[in-house]
């Protein structure tokens, strides 16, 4: 099996070292390429306006100055046009990405992106602080978990043009108290926040931060699972369609 690795951290995150650590037990055929600089919150964007700019760092181990989403078009177009990878994994990532944070992960981006090229995708992310307040990243839970869980996965099968978000919880890995199957939860809008601040000739410049505050979590979400010590499995698919919608405006429509 021929593996892509990639992150919105960047090429030195040491997320990134152990995703690699957990591709090498899978295979031994395996490539990184990884943005040059942090790109966290991108989504899935582009660069469209600039030149990609590609690093050598090690064999095997590349550097694109641009998006989580340009390196995978990189790795897959590129780096391993000769022979296309058999699966794309995106991370580790710095911090939990579920409920909201899908829609601007690039993290999650990634792993999109591989979808897109119809490869199987899986995203992870290990989560630290949160509902324990630890500060420290408990690195070991995605490193003794991911193995067996990227197997039974990928023995499962993803479905074309979907991928899976993995989410561990944040304690040590013998503090883990099972796999949870869940969908995207929801958290409160007012979590986040505008800062103004001054710089040092008095011109206002501002920082998107996140607040404390009151979370509902729902059973079965993504937040649930992480509260409740158990690692989050979300498949989720490219088509964005409200069905239900959809056939709700037909019947509104229709109407004479």
């Amino acid at each position: 099996m021929r593996i892509l690795l990639t992150n919105d951290d960047g090429i030195h995150a040491p997320g990134l070292a152990v995703l690699e650590t957990i591709a090498q037990e899978l295979s031994d055929d395996v490539f990184v390429v990884a943005p040059e600089s942090d790109q966290s919150g991108v989504a899935h964007s582009l660069s469209l306006s600039d030149p990609l700019r590609l690093r050598e760092i090690s064999p095997r181990h590349y550097a694109v100055k641009g998006t989580p989403t340009d390196c995978v078009i990189m790795g897959v177009r590129m780096i391993m046009a000769d022979k296309r990878p058999d699966l794309v994994l995106s991370g580790v990532n710095r911090g939990q990405n579920v409920a909201e944070d899908v829609t601007y992960s690039g993290t999650i981006a990634g792993a999109m992106e591989g979808a897109m090229l119809g490869i199987p995708a899986i995203a992870l992310s290990q989560a630290y602080a949160g509902v324990h307040g630890r500060p420290l990243i408990e690195w070991d839970s995605s490193e003794r978990h991911a193995v067996p869980l990227i197997r039974k996965i990928l023995a499962a099968g993803i479905a074309p043009g979907g991928l899976v978000n993995v989410n561990f919880p944040p304690c040590a890995a013998d503090e883990v108290k099972g796999i949870a199957f869940t969908r995207q939860g929801q958290r409160n809008a007012e979590l986040m926040r505008v800062e103004q601040r001054r710089d040092g000739r008095g011109f206002p410049y501002f920082w998107l931060m996140f607040q404390r505050g009151e979370i509902h979590i729902d059973d079965g979400t993504d937040l649930a699972a992480l509260a409740e010590q158990k690692i989050s499995v979300t498949p989720l698919r490219l088509d964005l369609t409200d069905d239900e919608s959809r056939l709700r405006l037909e019947k509104a429509f229709a109407i004479r």
